[in-house]
C-alpha cells in the first residue's frame, strides 16, 4: 500500500508556492516536495524583512501596550509628585581684553589667551563668589528651607496633615556655619551657560523659590563685577608701592657699578671696541679669517700640485689645459701621425718624404713636452706662494695671540663689572617705564564685564517638564516593550505561524485551523460557514493536489506530541469527506490512550486491537455514525503490547481491505515521540500528515519527529497548523475575516 517515491510536483504548485513566499500575509498552500521548500531563496539571504518584525511586534503588542502604559504611568506620576524648580537667568558680557581709556605702550593688553573664558567660567562657580552672594543678601534659615526639596514622603504626609508653621524648627548654628550653608545651597542651584560664538554669558539659578531664584542669579552678577574689579585695584595699588622700592633699589645698584667700571678701566689701561672687544681680540679674530683663507688656498694649490706631479704625459686635470696651447699641438701632432701612418703603407719608414714627416713628429712631441713643463712650474709656483702665505700668517697669528691672551686676562674683571651695570641699566629702565604706564593708565581703565540683562522673577516652572518627561517614559517604555518583546520571542521556542512550519520542518503546509475561543470544535464543525469548518474544506482540496494521484487513499494523521488536536482534526476531515460524497472509514489507531469513542459518544466492544489480535475480523470492528457514508473502527480493549500488534502482517491486509471497500481511509494515529507506534502505521500508509499546534508544538520536538518518520521511509505529504490565533500573530483578521465571508457582522 506504501509508495516509496518521491511524488512529482502538481502543475501550478511551483507558481503558488512562488506567490506564497512573496506575501508577508500566509495562506494555505498545497503540498510540496521536501526537497522544494528546502531550496527557499529567503532560507539563505541575509536581508532583513521588516515584515516578520513587524508581525512580531503586533503579536506582542499586546505586552508592548501594557508596558509603555505602565513606564508612561510612572513618568506621570513621579512628574507630578516631584518639586516645581523656577529657573531665573541673568546675561553677562565677558571681553577678552581690557579696554584702556588711555592708550600708554601695552598697557593691560592681556593678548588672546583660549584659556581666558574658561578661567572666567570657572571664576563663576568658585566658592568664594558663592560665599560673598549668601553673605551679601543675607540668606537666613527661612529662605534655606525654600530651597530645600521636600521628599514624597513628607509632601504625601503634608498632603494628608498639613504641618503647622509653629511646629518648623528651624536651624540655629553659629554664624560660620550658616554661612556655610548658604553657600553650599547658592553654588547647588547655580549654572553657568556660556553662549556659543560670543562672548556672552548666561547665568541660571535654579530653586523652588521663584523671587529667591531671581535674588541669587542677579547677586552671582554684581558679586562677580564687584570681586574682579576689586581685584584690579588692589593689584594696581599694590604694584605702584613696589615698583617705587625697586627702583630706588636697583638706581643705587647702577650708580655703584659704573663708577667700578670706569676705575678698574683706567687703572688697566683697557679701551674696548664698540662691541665691548677689545682691540687686540678684534685683530686676533681678524687675523684668523685671513689665515683660514690662506690655510683653504693652499691646500687648493697643493691638491693641483699634486695631481700635475701623478699626471702622466698630457693627461693633467682640464683647468690646468685651458690657458695653453698644448690642445692645438696635440692635434696637429695627430693630424700628422695619421699621414704618416696612412703613407707608411705605400713608403718604407727611410723614404725621404717619410723621414720628413717623422721629424714633424718629433719636433710636436719636443713643443708639447716643453708646454707640459711650463704647467707644472706654474702649479708649483702657485703652490709655493700660498704656503709661504700661510707661514707668515701663522707667524703673525702666534704673536697677537699672546698680546690677545694678556689683555684678556686683565679684562676678565672689567667684563664682569661691564655686565653688571647692562644689567642693571635694564633693569631700571624697564621698571622706570612701567612706574610711568601704572601711573598713567592704571585708574582709568574700563570694565571688561558687563550686565547684559538682569534676572527676573520666573512665571512658570523650569522642572519637571511634563511634556517632556511623558514623552520621555512613552519613548522609554516603547523602547523596553519592543526589548521584551524581541526577548520573549528569541526566547519562545515553539511553532507560531505558517512561516516557522515551512522554514523549521521544511513541510508545506496543507491547512490552517483558527483558534477557537467560545466554541468546541464538535459545535464549531456543525456550522457550515463557520471559519472551523471552512479551514477544514480548505485542507480537504489541498489534500487533492498533495500527491499525483490525489488524496492519499489511505491518510494517516499524528502529531509530535499529545494533545494536540489529531482526533479532533481526524475526524472532522472524515466528516468533511462524506460531505462529498466518499464513503469514508476512520481508524482510531491509538491503541495506548484512545479518546475517539468519548469524541462521537459511541460505544463499541471490538477494536482495531481486536482485529490485530486476530480474534475478530474487520466487519465485526466496523460502526456506523450518524452519517451513511462514514464508518469508523475504535481502538478496542487495550492491549499490552500495542507496538507488536501493529508490526504484524494484520495491518497491512486490513488496510489493503480497508482501500478497496472505501473511498477514503483516515488513521487517528498516536503521537510520533516516546513510542514506535506511530512510525509503524506512517510505514504503512499512503501518505501521512504531521499536525502542528500553534504556539504549542516546540521545534525541536517537531524537528525530531520529523526524522523519526523520515526514518522510517514515511510519506509525509505536508502539515496541518491548528489553534492558530491570526489576530495575536500579527496578520490581523485576513483568515477568520475570510472563512466567515457568509456572516453577517455589525
Amino acid at each position: 500500500m506504501h509508495d516509496d517515491r518521491a511524488p512529482a510536483t502538481p502543475p501550478g504548485n511551483e507558481e503558488r508556492l512562488s506567490a506564497r513566499r512573496a506575501d508577508a500575509v500566509p495562506h494555505n498552500v498545497g503540498a510540496l516536495p521536501m526537497d522544494t521548500l528546502a531550496d527557499d531563496p529567503r532560507d539563505d539571504r541575509d536581508e532583513i524583512d521588516l515584515v516578520v518584525y513587524w508581525h512580531l511586534l503586533v503579536r506582542r503588542r499586546w505586552l508592548i501596550l501594557g508596558i509603555l502604559g505602565v513606564v508612561a504611568a510612572a513618568s506621570l506620576l513621579i512628574t507630578l509628585m516631584a518639586t516645581p524648580i523656577y529657573r531665573a537667568t541673568a546675561v553677562m558680557q565677558i571681553e577678552k581684553e581690557e579696554q584702556n581709556v588711555v592708550q600708554v605702550g601695552a598697557v593691560g593688553a592681556q593678548g588672546y589667551d583660549p584659556d581666558f573664558l574658561q578661567t572666567q567660567y570657572q571664576l563663576l562657580q568658585s566658592r568664594a563668589l558663592a560665599e560673598r552672594v549668601a553673605d551679601d543678601l543675607e540668606l537666613d534659615a527661612a529662605a534655606l528651607e525654600r530651597l530645600e526639596k521636600p521628599s514624597w514622603i513628607e509632601r504625601l504626609k503634608g498632603l494628608v496633615r498639613p504641618i503647622p508653621k509653629a511646629t518648623i524648627v528651624t536651624r540655629e548654628a553659629d554664624s560660620r556655619a550658616a554661612l556655610d550653608a548658604a553657600t553650599q545651597a547658592v553654588r547647588a542651584g547655580l549654572v553657568i551657560e556660556p553662549v556659543r560664538r560670543s562672548r556672552l554669558v548666561r547665568i541660571h539659578y535654579d530653586s523652588p523659590a521663584p523671587a529667591l531664584s531671581a535674588r541669587v542669579a542677579n547677586g552671582i552678577a554684581e558679586g562677580f563685577i564687584a570681586s574682579g574689579l576689586e581685584r584690579r585695584l588692589g593689584a594696581s595699588s599694590y604694584a605702584k608701592r613696589y615698583l617705587e622700592d625697586q627702583l630706588k633699589t636697583i638706581k643705587s645698584r647702577l650708580e655703584n657699578s659704573e663708577r667700578q667700571l670706569v676705575a678698574f678701566a683706567q687703572k688697566e689701561n683697557l679701551v674696548s671696541s664698540v662691541q665691548g672687544q677689545s682691540l687686540a681680540g678684534q685683530n686676533l679674530s681678524e687675523l684668523n679669517s685671513a689665515l683660514a683663507t690662506a690655510q683653504e688656498q693652499r691646500i687648493r694649490a697643493q691638491a693641483r700640485w699634486a695631481q700635475a706631479q701623478n699626471a702622466r704625459g698630457a693627461a693633467l686635470p682640464a683647468d690646468m689645459l685651458a690657458n695653453s696651447i698644448i690642445r692645438t699641438l696635440q692635434q696637429q701632432r695627430a693630424v700628422l701621425q695619421g699621414t704618416y701612418q696612412e703613407k707608411l703603407r705605400v713608403y718604407k719608414p727611410g723614404y725621404p718624404e717619410m723621414l720628413q714627416l717623422k721629424g714633424q713628429l718629433d719636433d710636436l712631441d719636443m713643443q708639447i713636452g716643453r708646454e707640459l713643463s711650463n704647467i707644472r712650474a706654474s702649479v708649483k709656483a702657485e703652490y709655493d706662494a700660498a704656503a709661504s702665505q700661510e707661514r707668515l700668517l701663522q707667524g703673525q697669528l702666534d704673536t697677537l695671540r699672546t698680546q690677545a691672551l694678556d689683555v684678556d686676562d686683565r679684562s676678565i674683571e672689567y667684563n664682569i663689572l661691564k655686565r653688571e651695570v647692562d644689567t642693571n641699566r635694564q633693569l631700571y629702565d624697564g621698571l622706570l617705564q612701567r612706574f610711568k604706564e601704572v601711573g598713567v593708565a592704571g585708574d582709568v581703565r574700563s570694565n571688561n564685564i558687563s550686565v547684559v540683562d538682569r534676572a527676573e522673577i520666573p512665571t512658570g516652572r523650569f522642572k519637571p517638564s511634563l511634556a517632556f518627561n511623558l514623552s520621555a517614559g512613552v519613548l522609554l517604555g516603547l523602547l523596553l516593550g519592543v526589548i521584551v518583546a524581541f526577548l520573549l520571542e528569541f526566547l519562545d521556542d515553539t511553532l507560531q505561524t505558517p512561516e516557522d512550519v515551512e522554514q523549521r520542518l521544511k513541510l508545506a503546509v496543507l491547512g490552517i485551523i483558527p483558534k477557537l475561543v467560545k466554541q468546541s470544535p464538535v459545535e464549531a464543525a456543525r456550522e457550515l460557514r463557520s471559519p472551523f469548518s471552512e479551514s477544514y474544506r480548505s485542507v480537504r482540496t489541498a489534500l487533492q493536489f498533495s500527491t499525483d494521484h490525489g488524496v492519499p487513499r489511505v491518510l494517516l494523521i499524528t502529531s509530535s506530541g499529545q494533545g494536540e488536536g489529531k482526533s479532533t482534526a481526524a475526524l472532522t476531515l472524515a466528516r468533511n469527506f462524506a460531505q462529498i460524497g466518499k464513503r469514508v472509514l476512520l481508524i482510531e489507531g491509538d491503541l495506548r490512550n484512545p479518546s475517539l469513542q468519548k469524541t462521537m459518544g459511541l460505544t463499541a466492544e471490538v477494536g482495531l486491537s481486536n482485529i490485530l489480535a486476530g480474534s475478530h475480523v474487520m466487519t465485526d470492528a466496523v460502526r456506523t455514525t450518524d452519517d451513511e457514508r462514514l464508518m469508523v473502527i475504535f481502538a478496542g480493549p487495550l492491549a499490552p503490547n500495542p507496538a507488536e500488534l501493529l508490526s504484524g502482517p494484520k495491518l497491512v491486509s486490513l488496510l489493503a481491505i480497508a482501500a478497496e471497500q472505501y473511498d477514503q481511509v483516515i488513521i487517528d494515529a498516536p503521537p510520533v515521540m516516546g513510542i514506535a507506534d506511530a512510525p509503524i502505521l506512517a510505514n504503512a500508509v499512503d501518505g501521512t500528515m504531521m499536525l502542528v499546534q500553534s504556539r504549542k508544538t516546540r521545534i525541536a520536538t517537531a524537528q525530531a519527529a520529523m526524522k523519526r518518520l523520515h526514518a522510517a521511509r514515511a510519506h509525509v505529504v505536508g502539515s496541518l497548523l491548528t489553534q492558530y490565533d491570526a489576530k495575536a500573530a500579527g496578520y490581523g483578521y485576513s483568515y477568520e475575516g475570510y472563512y466567515s465571508y457568509g456572516e453577517q457582522r455589525s
